[in-house]
């Protein structure tokens, strides 16, 4: 803590904290208030952490597996005995609430450690015998180098541990760059590593700006990977950026997700979930329901329950345990959502509930807060912005529909192809629309359902590459084809 009131972060460069001489200020999402100072870290910075790594790559890489598992348990075992403290660093720093800090990121944010650790252990390599050229070939894998992995705002830690983890595990040291916006769980973590058993440069975090830090690290020559969750905008100029030195990338960005519900859906299941589908964590998840496709049957009794149950759905001080959404991420982020109810009501559309319905009450210290209720929305047309944009926000768009093949086709009229939720009792249904649907991640009769061993990522500007288990295992490494004549 610095001398005034403000936390200062400082850089984590090859095992060591290190001063920054540019600061920029971080606010605190509930109060709207300056709470945090945050690295404004450039190109020496991020030159400096990468040779760290580079200089730790051959001693870590040289570690068994089973010796690089222990050390990433440790620092699970670390973030789990001060999971409370963590829980309201992430909640002060990006405006959820403590409830979903609680019971998601942090936790999370451990299990990432703890599976990655585990499944490190069990990859196994390709075998071929040639008998008539007495060759035998076989494949090795082997840690691709330097990494550089840059996360989003919206799931600080979680989304961090989600690329380092597996980083690390497979035996590559890092350089890492949180959002400029919520530093202060990935500035702690980085207070554990040497108590974990990291040995200096394997971690590296550096924190600054995209246009600073982040274009430093991916156009870095000796930075030969780059994992990346964020905006679709974002990733081009990452991949521009990035081109020159034929660099492995991930790209995890943006969605649109559709929710078709079906009139044999069981109703009220449906609703609770899709109300969580819509509004969890402001509505600031990647993988939230944004479009809501009703069939035309059910589609009166729907709206109806579903705007009865979204008001429910609680909105206050991220502190108070009994509220569902706290605050968003910034005040421009704030203007840009509500930005997009205006449109509709210019569009003729009819909004339901929240933004400009119903009314919040806040106490007076969260008065500048950013604050916003879930809004539901109907009668926009497929080409609005509203149904082709991702939001990000505690906005969802509701229409009927008739047919499944028009369903189908109005559900992949868009850009994006990350995730997608089907509501429907009929067995073949759900088989028939989620092989026919556009997007990465299909859930039916439930959402958010995670298997970490199965691949995550989208199609189309949902972005490029897949990660997961296995699918992390070998982005993060290279393949070697190895043939003995015997």
């Amino acid at each position: 803590m610095s001398k005034d009131k403000y936390l200062v972060l400082e850089n984590y460069i090859g095992g060591k904290f290190v001063p920054c001489s540019k600061l920029m200020d971080s606010f605190n999402p509930s109060t709207g208030e300056v709470y945090c100072k945050v690295p404004d870290s450039g190109p020496e910075e991020v030159d400096a952490a990468v040779r760290a790594a580079k200089e730790a790559f051959p001693d870590w890489s040289a570690k068994s597996p089973a010796e690089r598992s222990k050390v990433l348990n440790k620092l699970a075992d670390l973030i789990e005995a001060r999971l409370e403290e963590f829980v309201q660093a992430e909640s002060k720093d990006q405006g959820k609430t403590i409830t979903f800090a609680r019971n998601v990121d942090i936790p999370r944010s451990a299990y990432n450690f703890r599976f990655f650790a585990s499944s490190v252990l069990h990859h196994t390599n390709d075998c071929s015998q040639m008998d008539h050229m007495g060759c035998l070939n076989y494949t090795v894998r082997c840690p691709v180098g330097v990494a550089g992995l840059i996360s989003p705002w919206n799931l600080p830690l979680y989304l961090l541990t989600w690329k380092i983890a597996p980083a690390v595990a497979a035996g590559n040291t890092v350089v890492a760059k949180p959002s400029e916006m919520t530093s202060v769980t990935a500035w702690m973590m980085c207070q554990l590593l040497e108590e974990a058993g990291f040995p200096p440069g394997v971690i590296n975090v550096v924190f600054g700006t995209g246009p600073r830090a982040g274009d430093a690290l991916v156009s870095h020559p000796d930075v030969p990977l780059i994992s990346f969750t964020g905006s679709t905008a974002t990733a081009r100029l990452i991949t521009e950026r990035s081109a020159p030195y034929c660099k492995k990338l991930s790209l995890e960005l943006g969605g649109k997700n559709p929710a078709i519900i079906f009139a044999d859906a069981d109703m009220e299941e449906c609703i609770s979930t899709t109300v969580r589908s819509s509004f969890s964590n402001q509505g600031e998840i990647c993988l939230c329901s944004s479009r809501i496709f009703v069939e035309r049957s059910i589609y009166p009794e729907f709206l109806a329950r579903f705007v009865e149950a979204a008001r429910r759905w609680k909105t206050g001080v991220p502190s108070d345990p009994s509220n569902d959404n706290g605050a968003l991420i910034s005040k421009e982020h704030l203007q840009k959502v509500k930005g997009y109810v205006a449109l509709a009501l210019e569009e003729g559309a009819q909004v339901h509930c929240g933004e400009g319905v119903d009314k919040l009450i806040l106490p007076q210290q969260n008065a500048g807060g950013y604050f916003m209720l879930p809004t539901i929305i109907s009668g926009v047309k497929d080409s609005s912005a509203l149904m082709q944009e991702e939001i990000f926000g505690p906005v969802t768009c509701v229409t009927p529909f008739d047919e499944e093949e028009e369903v189908i086709s109005r559900a992949n009229g868009v850009r994006y192809g990350l995730s997608a939720t089907v509501w429907s009792r009929d067995v073949g249904r759900v088989h028939r629309v989620a092989r026919k649907l556009q997007a990465g991640l299909v859930w039916t009769n439930c959402w958010l359902v995670r298997d970490l061993n199965l691949p995550f990522g989208g199609m189309k500007n949902s972005g490029i590459g897949r990660e997961g288990g296995k699918d992390s295992y070998h982005f993060f490494t290279e393949v070697k084809s190895i043939t003995i004549k015997h």
